[in-house]
């Protein structure tokens, strides 16, 4: 580096220019008179003295009296130390300028676009980690493994985990055991998929599969555009493919992921002669409270019939309707309106046979 680029960097780092000045021409005298240091370095003789001793009070050089005031620098260790430290925390900076700027706060309805992937994964991780009842998750064995941490939380403390890991041409089926205290359930689909994270159908984060043309993410706080990507989650991500680990396995109580799913089983047996009861998480459709409920179906209605090969209805109003306790309670899926309960966990706890 040449002597005015270094001055100019030592200016930058927090030295005034007489400062800098003076301290470069004295590396390169090594012990010089204040008059020499002077010369050399183009301070004006009568600021000599104030800029000396400035620079040893920061301990970059040190003075001393023989016959007329000399300097010498220091062992640069101390400058060194100064300058990386400074180096550090301009760096951080530069970071936390950038993650600002790539993470604007998501106000509750709001939306925005990222241009990085790591902006994306780690506002996934944050939903993860302040969901309170379902997460919904479509991203590679990598990414997966990156987030197992939030997610094993998450499972601990009661939240409803679905999973759908998306490998390529000529990798491995993800090994069940991967998924062991992670989530209730995951799928594999053996083709690229983008990123997308749910929680609590209301935050979602999503960024285009690595090799696509686009590539953004977008970031949501907001019940209605996070319902699109729940609905890309379930037809795209979740739906056709195959299940390689139920935590729950055939046993009871078996929790169900939408109120569709549920409807669909129930059809497929006589639940009129073996009575089901249901557990309903929800929300009071009236009141926007949380409301549980636990009782037996009196009635499944589909007000259409369905011609997906997967038999599962994709548009229109399903309904649960349960007898709890002599009361009658109408139970609908995501942002039911006229149904009594929004459900956000359907949890069968007995069943003659099982569904």
């Amino acid at each position: 580096m040449e002597t005015e680029s270094l001055v100019e960097t030592l200016e930058a780092a927090g030295l005034s220019p007489y400062q800098a000045a003076a301290y470069v021409a004295l590396l390169d005298l090594g012990t010089a008179s204040a008059t020499d240091v002077a010369d050399a370095s183009g301070v004006p003789a009568p600021r000599i003295y104030d800029v000396l001793r400035s620079l040893e009070e920061l301990a970059y050089i040190e003075t001393y009296e023989e016959g007329s005031l000399r300097a010498r620098a220091h062992s640069p260790s101390g400058v060194l130390e100064d300058l990386r430290g400074r180096a550090t925390r301009l760096e951080a900076a530069a970071e936390e300028v950038e993650d600002r700027w790539e993470q604007p706060e998501l106000e509750a309805g709001g939306a925005s676009i990222v241009t990085r992937f790591r902006t994306v994964i780690e506002r996934a991780e944050s939903f993860i980690e302040d969901a309170t009842h379902q997460i919904l998750l479509s991203t590679t064995t990598r990414n997966l493994r990156r987030l197992a941490p939030a997610l094993r939380e998450a499972t601990d403390r009661g939240v409803s985990v679905r999973v759908s890991v998306h490998t390529a041409d000529g990798e491995d089926r993800p090994d069940p055991e991967l998924f062991d205290g992670l989530c209730l359930e995951a799928r594999h689909r053996p083709l690229p998929a983008p990123f997308v994270a749910l929680a609590d159908r209301r935050q979602a984060s999503f960024a285009h599969h690595p090799d696509s043309y686009d590539r953004y993410g977008v970031l949501v706080n907001d019940r209605t555009h996070t319902y699109v990507f729940y609905w890309y989650f379930l037809t795209c991500l979740w739906e056709p493919w195959e299940v390689v680990y139920d935590a729950a396995g055939d046993g009871l109580p078996r929790e169900y992921l939408d109120v569709r799913h549920l409807v669909r089983d129930l059809r497929a047996v006589d639940w009129a002669s073996d009575p089901v009861r249901v557990r309903v998480e929800g929300h009071d459709t009236g009141t926007g409270e949380e409301r549980t409920v636990e009782g037996t179906v009196v009635d499944v209605r589909v007000p259409f019939a369905s011609d997906a090969s997967t038999g599962f209805e994709l548009a229109g109003q399903v309904t649960l309707d349960l007898d709890v306790g002599g009361e009658h309670v109408s139970v609908g899926g995501w942002g039911a309106i006229v149904e009594d309960i929004e459900g956000t966990r359907l949890t069968v706890t007995e069943a003659p046979r099982l569904l």
